[in-house]
């Protein structure tokens, strides 16, 4: 299934509310959408790779898919909803950061994730291609078009080893191309 980005900035502080009360999965939305990270990095974190880090800090870490070094960097949004989980969750430094409350000491499934996304869509009657990919392609959207972003810089942070995949993967629409037509020069 292709997955969409959110879009519309008003959903995105819609699933924000809606996970006020949930802080553990309001920290993975919220790391999702402001990392560029893949979902299945982002569940291999445990508390000890976070948990003491400043905003500003880099945070340093393999790619599961492709086995290569990537990192991302602590700011203020994400800072404020991981003190929050600790605080509540009471997890042990060698646990992970996204927990599944299944067994002793498991992650979330990308799979579980892909659940969850699709339930906070559903919830604010946000009718998209939801699934885990969507927090990666919310945070490539959101740069590319409200942060003015060059895609080249993206395909830098997203690790793609060639444009095409990263132009692919931005999903530039048609209505896109047609409206530059009309830039005079």
């Amino acid at each position: 299934m292709k997955v969409e980005p959110i879009i519309d900035l008003k959903n995105v502080k819609s699933i924000k509310k809606l996970l006020a009360d949930q802080p553990r999965n309001r920290l993975l939305f919220i790391m999702g959408i402001n990392s560029g990270l893949r979902v299945q990095d982002l569940l291999a974190l445990k508390v000890e790779d976070v948990k003491d880090c400043k905003i500003g800090e880099r945070i340093c870490l393999k790619e599961k898919k492709t086995g290569k070094e990537n990192i991302f960097i602590m700011n203020k949004e994400i800072k404020t909803a991981l003190d929050e989980h600790l605080e509540v969750s009471k997890l042990e430094d060698w646990q992970y950061l996204f927990k599944s409350r299944k067994g002793k000491n498991y992650p979330l499934t990308t799979y579980a994730v892909t659940m969850m996304v699709q339930e906070w869509c559903k919830a604010i009657n946000l009718n998209i291609n939801a699934g885990a990919h969507t927090l990666r392609k919310t945070w490539c959207y959101h740069q590319r078009k409200t942060f003015g972003v060059s895609w080249e810089v993206i395909a830098k942070r997203l690790n793609h080893s060639s444009p095409a995949i990263t132009r692919r993967y931005l999903g530039v629409q048609e209505e896109e191309v047609e409206e530059i037509l009309m830039n005079t020069i």
